[in-house]
């Protein structure tokens, strides 16, 4: 009798023990990381090849699926010839060990300055659209190196467009 008693009791507790879930401890919105780098660039203007500076943020909201923006500053030294570009756009990751290699689709808006016919500087503005991909490599916890290469397509630039490619090297905190 004392063995039905207890195989009833531990019938009718047990679903309570089943019910019970562990709470996740490590959940967060997303990930984000801030860089720098320094950049090369063709610019399909000028012969030789200029460089400059790139400032970039990513913002991961999904495991693999995210944010990127972008501003980029290139300039001839010869000349008073610059390149400004404003991008956003998605970007797709993977994570590797330490490697994460991604792709990106940015849009946005560029700036030329240029020399008009030797006196006067112009300053115009076009829409563009990047493509690129590179890969981050995790140094150290928080910080990632990064290599990447971008090709633009500049819209409405006299006479058939405009069309850089960049490639920048840099370094990133991840928060």
């Amino acid at each position: 009798m004392f063995r039905k008693i207890l195989l009833a009791a531990s019938f009718f507790s047990t679903p309570v023990f089943l019910l019970a879930q562990a709470s996740p401890t490590a959940v967060r919105p997303g990930s984000l990381q801030v860089g720098a780098g320094y950049s090369n660039a063709n610019t399909d203007y000028v012969p030789q090849r200029v460089s400059g500076t790139t400032i970039y943020a990513d913002f991961d909201f999904f495991h693999h699926l995210g944010l990127e923006g972008e501003f980029r500053y290139i300039k001839d030294g010869g000349t008073n010839i610059y390149e400004k570009t404003y991008e956003i756009g998605p970007r797709y990751s993977r994570t590797y060990g330490r490697f994460s290699p991604y792709v990106k689709g940015l849009y946005g808006r560029g700036v030329f300055n240029f020399t008009y016919r030797g006196e006067r500087t112009a300053n115009l503005a076009y829409n563009l659209l990047a493509l690129g991909g590179g890969l981050d490599y995790r140094v150290l916890r928080h910080v990632n190196v990064r290599g990447e290469y971008e090709y633009q397509r500049w819209f409405g630039f006299p006479p058939n467009g405009l069309t850089p490619s960049v490639i920048t090297i840099g370094a990133a905190y991840r928060f």
